[in-house]
């Protein structure tokens, strides 16, 4: 059984090619099938797809690395040649380490974060929702899960980290001098705006404001921090209002236009707005970017930001990886041992067959009054001939060679003794 991974992630793809790569939890499963049915074989699949990295996890008989990676690429409108230059493919042991250590916070922008290890909690039901997961990649998930939980509970592989909400804070305050002035836009419901909103609702601003889609979403949310709801069709018109703003929503494409900036900024009499998109694909147009008085960060801006002294973590980087390979070896043998299932179902089942012809033997000796004794050395002596009949063949073979291998095989097999 093989095991292989093609991924992209904020160290080897700029942001707008990852935003071609982006998929909503609600498309995994349609893209699973899609995939599964491009490939030859239908093997197993798994798509991790988050703001800093997409990945496909597949296992079956061969690795079709390649016709993998050529669907993903034709998924997202690019050319294979593209794709390649900017992703990573991984096989077996590889593609297990680099799984455990996604799992761990090892491979995020923020080293030890722990939002990643819910998001491919997510990405395995969705697979299994789809019908997608067999036994090979939940036993690379589930031990994933593993590794991460003993890294946590026994490293301080995250005490070191900021998180991505943290440093827009911490971004934040080197603009304004006092944040408690400040008004505060979140756009979006989700799990990292709910992060961002806890991090600035600590710091008391003077106003916090949901938009969402949903307004029943964003109600739950605003309800936690005595914050406003607005729908996000009134975003336009009332963008002047607020600044900052912190964005991350699951839409395909740009919901902050530069239009709409030049008009707040306008409104405003220039007076500068703070603005963070931690979506994949774009919330906030690019071209904001280039505006005077606008300050915005996006997720690869705020790497610098989360990075802490590197001395202070090296130990606790150096036992989480004593853990992630002590990890993939286990992992490993057991794929290994996985390779001998059929043959120990054939034998199992050959034995079985050999053991009813003889008791279904025996059973006719004694319904017809043999001895006792009798039927039972007779039931003894077929099994050990039909058990011995292959080992006898082989040894009274012409060809020496294979009588040897024979020989061997047998002292091996039939002639231990017991310690």
């Amino acid at each position: 059984m093989a095991v292989w991974t093609l991924g992209i992630n904020h160290t080897t793809a700029p942001l707008d090619l990852r935003g071609r790569f982006a998929f909503a939890l609600d498309q995994v499963e349609p893209t699973l099938r899609a995939l599964r049915s491009s490939l030859s074989r239908q093997p197993e699949a798994a798509l991790i797809s988050t703001c800093n990295r997409t990945e496909i996890y597949c296992a079956g008989e061969t690795p079709e690395l390649e016709h993998t990676l050529d669907w993903l690429a034709h998924t997202g409108g690019v050319s294979s040649n593209l794709l390649r230059t900017h992703s990573y493919t991984l096989q077996d042991d590889l593609a297990a380490r680099h799984a455990f250590r996604v799992a761990s916070g090892l491979d995020s922008m923020v080293l030890g974060e722990t939002q990643i290890l819910g998001q491919i909690k997510n990405a395995v039901r969705a697979a299994e929702a789809a019908g997608a997961l067999g036994n090979t990649l939940s036993q690379l998930f589930q031990r994933s899960f593993a590794v991460a939980k003993e890294v946590r509970s026994s490293t301080e592989i995250g005490a070191h980290s900021i998180s991505m909400a943290a440093a827009a804070v911490r971004l934040a305050g080197q603009l304004f001098e006092d944040l408690s002035q400040v008004k505060i836009l979140f756009v979006g419901a989700g799990e990292m705006i709910e992060l961002c909103a806890t991090h600035f609702a600590a710091k008391n601003p003077k106003s916090i404001a949901i938009a969402n889609r949903s307004l029943e979403n964003g109600e739950k949310l605003a309800s936690r921090f005595g914050a406003e709801v607005m729908r996000l069709a009134d975003l336009p018109d009332r963008l002047h209002e607020f600044d900052a703003v912190v964005s991350c929503t699951a839409s395909t494409l740009p919901i902050i236009g530069l239009g709409a900036v030049e008009r707040a900024l306008k409104r405003r009499k220039r007076r500068p707005m703070f603005m963070v998109d931690l979506a994949v694909p774009r919330d906030i147009e690019l071209e904001v970017k280039a505006l005077e008085d606008v300050y915005l960060y996006t997720v690869d801006d705020l790497a610098g930001v989360v990075q802490t002294a590197q001395a202070s973590r090296q130990a606790a980087v150096a036992q989480a990886e004593a853990i992630v390979d002590a990890g993939v070896l286990s992992f490993m043998h057991w794929v290994d041992q996985r390779g001998s299932v059929p043959l120990i179902q054939q034998l199992n089942a050959q034995a079985d067959e050999w053991r009813a012809a003889e008791l279904a033997r025996a059973r006719k000796l004694l319904a017809k009054g043999e001895d006792l004794d009798a039927v039972l050395e007779a039931l003894s002596k077929g099994l050990t001939q039909k058990m011995l009949h292959g080992a006898m063949t082989e040894l009274r073979a012409s060809d020496t060679a294979a009588r040897e291998r024979a020989s061997a095989a047998i002292q091996h097999f039939f002639l231990r003794k017991e310690r």
